[in-house]
């Protein structure tokens, strides 16, 4: 297991879907487990694959308040989301020093291939939903500050530069 570099933004990479996963192999559960390293350490509650140059739809998830209850995801998708909404401060390892308030659906249903190569579908709510939204974001090629106007966004991105 490693901690892996993330990439910097503006890495072309970021803004390019992640290809989907056929089947769940020791090369995905080795690549799920860097990630975890890579989480850990940054610290987060989540990581797309992309985040790491790893150009597949896995993502890792974790927002309990103490920590080892990871969700391990291939080809993550919501199948239903809340209509109320929920507002979080969201940040990208990928663009460090910066943040800003997104607001997104409260909770949400997921469909992912689980660690076991099994279909599953999950229901996530508050920080836990916020995580896996954002994560599905980076493998579609977007990120969280795409969510923001384009005053604010360029502001953060200008923000980001100087710092």
């Amino acid at each position: 297991m490693t901690v892996r570099p993330c990439l910097p933004w503006p890495d072309k990479r970021l803004r390019s879907p992640a290809e989907t996963v056929a089947t769940i192999t020791d090369e995905i559960h080795a690549i799920w487990d860097d990630m975890i390293d890579t989480m850990e350490a940054m610290p987060g509650v989540g990581l797309a694959a992309v985040q790491i140059g790893v150009m597949r739809r896995l993502a890792v998830v974790d927002a309990s308040e103490t920590r080892g209850q990871v969700v391990r995801m291939a080809n993550p998708e919501v199948i239903h989301a809340s209509i109320e909404t929920r507002e979080h401060t969201e940040a990208s390892p990928n663009l460090p020093g910066v943040s800003a308030r997104i607001k997104r659906p409260r909770a949400v249903t997921v469909r992912f291939l689980n660690e076991a190569g099994e279909i599953e579908e999950r229901d996530f709510v508050k920080l836990w939903a916020t995580s896996v939204q954002h994560q599905i974001d980076h493998l579609a090629g977007r990120m969280y500050f795409d969510r923001l106007s384009k005053v604010k966004r360029d502001m953060l991105i200008r923000k980001a530069r100087k710092v």
